[in-house]
């Protein structure tokens, strides 16, 4: 199990917002993944448009997950039409403890 970092960002109405971070976080809880911390970073506007968005909601996602499930998860996450974009980025491990 490894700690990673998960930026995800979704639209900015509320309904959407909420259904996309509930389907990421059941499908996170599906491959093994245990959320430590949730932070939402707010409303922002995106550098470019994505998915006719010009805006998004910033959510931080502070997580332990085995990394061989990841490919698993990233392909999941593709399928989430209410999440926009997101990033997985390993924590170093001498700078988590």
């Amino acid at each position: 199990m490894r700690k990673y970092e998960l930026m995800a960002i979704f639209p900015i109405d509320e309904e959407s917002a909420q259904k996309g971070a509930a389907d990421m976080r059941e499908t996170l809880s599906t491959f093994g993944a245990e959320i430590e911390k949730e932070e939402l970073f707010g409303e922002r506007d995106l550098t470019y448009e994505i998915a006719k968005h010009t805006r998004g909601k910033f959510m931080l996602y502070t997580l332990t997950i085995n990394p061989d499930k990841l490919t698993d998860v990233d392909r999941q996450f593709k399928l989430n039409t209410h999440l926009l974009k997101y990033l997985f980025v390993r924590l170093d491990e001498k700078k988590v403890r």
